[in-house]
């Protein structure tokens, strides 16, 4: 042993991490499209080419990621940061295997950033198809290049697609879906557009002279249209009424300041379009009102006790004050509104759902009532859900013959058309039934969190959305002592009594039931009271 020999235990260690020693890989696939995905020839060509390199360099395949549909386009894809998350808490994994680095990432600086980290980490990422020697400086940067070269790719198609779209929109044609109303009959890639009017197209056209003639609100024209089959929640009319497309122009973000005569047939006129976007401007949604009245939110809601008069409202032009007045001859019962304002804010706090703990319990109070009023629609949604099953299960069961072999094309054509006939008129069905439960979770949710901040959410909207939250609460309006200085409520929707029941709020209650001993049963029992629950679940998006 040489005297040099003797101190190799004194010798330097690297600080880094290195896959020397390590057999253990993950292999990621994917593909663009589902359509790539469905067909699956891609996806088992890639795990062959992986699992063969893998073979050939004698590494132990843990796990694998992908094989499905995800763009590469950015890095934020499902299969694909499941992966990361694994290989980055297992520390014995070394590589990450794939077909080809595009396949890895095709976001350029990004996909080579994440790379390094994982480098860093002690994984390598390895291409079967692209073999570089990357403990080398020349192969780490043929390797980024090879990032870089696919996002660039990408940005290519990417402006190809984006000038053949322009250009559509340009000579009068959409892209994409076809907008609701309309009927696409000649469908399909590059092919030219032959769109009609539909029937809930033809509903449609007379929610907008709903609108221009009478300025009914959006709740009012859906519930009239529902009987000749309107499909779509109420909520959805402010974005048809907003989209010029009905009036047979074409605007788009992709040919921003440009307006386009469509080839499309229009569903209104361009008057009558503008005359409905007039009106919701002045966001007046069926009523209307002056400057002074957005400083007067409960006029002609408030009625005197002593009376029962509406009160209405002035402005004192030299204290810029204004002020609410009982509208009967010889009243003298005035009072500034700030003070009116302030008491009405109390008010709305019994009402407050000030324990959030509580909103899992009238959760479960909406979802008995709802599905008590709809138990024999939601029963047949179920029986409509179960002829879905049995049909896709027949397509299936036919395909499989077809491929196969015991079936010709002829009889497989055939049988399969008339299921899929048969399954889209159930799913039709489904549609028109207008449930969907994903969406009443949502409401519920909205609903009841601004449930939480009631007094602050009056206060702090506009007219429009003051008036709506003072109807849901008190369909009635609500009576004021001028001489007590305080309101009297009439009727209050069983929701909020029921919130005001359960935090105790005793002083909620002006007619003399005593709050802590309501059973909330009772909000399932009378029929009225279930409409009125159910009423929070109706007002406009923008309020809840």
């Amino acid at each position: 042993m040489s005297k040099l020999d003797q101190f190799q235990k004194y010798a330097g260690v690297s600080n880094l991490p290195s896959t020397e020693g390590r057999t253990k890989a993950v292999i990621y696939t994917r593909v663009s499209t589902k359509e790539q995905a469905d067909n699956n020839a891609s996806l088992s060509t890639q795990m062959k080419y992986c699992e063969y390199y893998a073979h050939r360099k004698e590494l132990t395949i843990v796990e694998r990621f992908g094989g499905t549909h995800e763009s590469a386009k950015t890095d934020s894809r499902k299969e694909f940061q499941r992966m990361l998350t694994y290989v980055k808490r297992r520390k014995d994994i070394a590589y990450i295997i794939v077909f080809s680095y595009d396949r890895f990432s095709r976001s350029g600086t990004s996909g080579a950033s994440i790379k390094e980290d994982l480098k860093s980490r002690g994984i390598e990422v390895l291409s079967a198809t692209q073999e570089i020697d990357t403990s080398t400086p020349a192969g780490v940067m043929q390797q980024d290049v090879l990032f870089v070269f696919s996002k660039y790719d990408n940005d290519v198609r990417k402006d190809k697609c984006l000038t053949g779209m322009r250009e559509k929109l340009r000579k009068g044609y959409i892209h994409g879906v076809t907008p609701f109303g309309y009927t696409n009959l000649n469908p399909g890639r590059n092919k030219e557009q032959k769109l009609v009017i539909n029937a809930q197209g033809e509903l449609l056209r007379k929610a907008f002279h709903m609108k221009a003639k009478q300025n009914l609100t959006y709740a009012e024209i859906t519930k009239r249209l529902k009987k000749y089959g309107w499909t779509k929640n109420y909520k959805q009319l402010g974005t048809y009424f907003k989209n010029p497309f009905y009036c047979g122009i074409i605007t788009s973000s992709l040919i921003p300041g440009e307006i386009i005569e469509g080839k499309h047939p229009p569903l209104i006129s361009k008057d009558l379009f503008l005359k409905v976007n007039a009106i919701l401007d002045k966001k007046n949604y069926g009523g209307t009102y002056n400057k002074d009245d957005e400083n007067l939110p409960l006029k002609q809601f408030v009625k005197a006790e002593s009376c029962g008069t509406s009160y209405t409202g002035y402005l004192v032009k030299r204290k810029n004050l204004y002020y609410y007045k009982n509208n009967r001859q010889g009243s003298k019962e005035n009072r500034s509104a700030k003070k009116m304002h302030d008491l009405f804010v109390q008010l709305l706090s019994q009402y407050q759902l000030a324990d959030e703990n509580l909103k899992e319990v009238f959760k479960d109070i909406i979802y008995e009532v709802f599905f008590e009023m709809h138990e024999e629609s939601l029963s047949d949604l179920k029986s409509l859900s179960a002829q879905v099953s049995k049909i896709e299960s027949k397509i299936e069961k036919i395909e499989e013959r077809f491929v196969l072999g015991e079936i010709d094309k002829g009889l497989y054509t055939k049988y399969k058309g008339q299921f899929e006939g048969e399954l889209d008129g159930i799913q039709q069905e489904i549609e028109n039934s207008g449930f969907n439960l994903s969406n009443l979770d949502l409401a519920i949710e909205n609903a009841l969190e601004d449930a939480l901040n009631l007094p602050s959410l009056w206060d702090s909207r506009d007219l429009n959305e003051k008036r709506r939250i003072q109807k849901m609460l008190f369909p009635e309006g609500i009576m004021y002592n001028h001489e007590k200085h305080e309101y009297r409520t009439t009727r209050v929707n069983s929701l909020f009594t029921a919130i005001s029941a359960v935090a105790g709020n005793v002083a909620a209650n002006k007619k003399g039931t005593n709050s802590n001993d309501m059973n909330l049963s009772r909000l399932v029992a009378p029929s009225g009271q279930i409409s009125n629950l159910l009423s929070v679940l109706e007002v406009e998006s923008c309020l809840f």
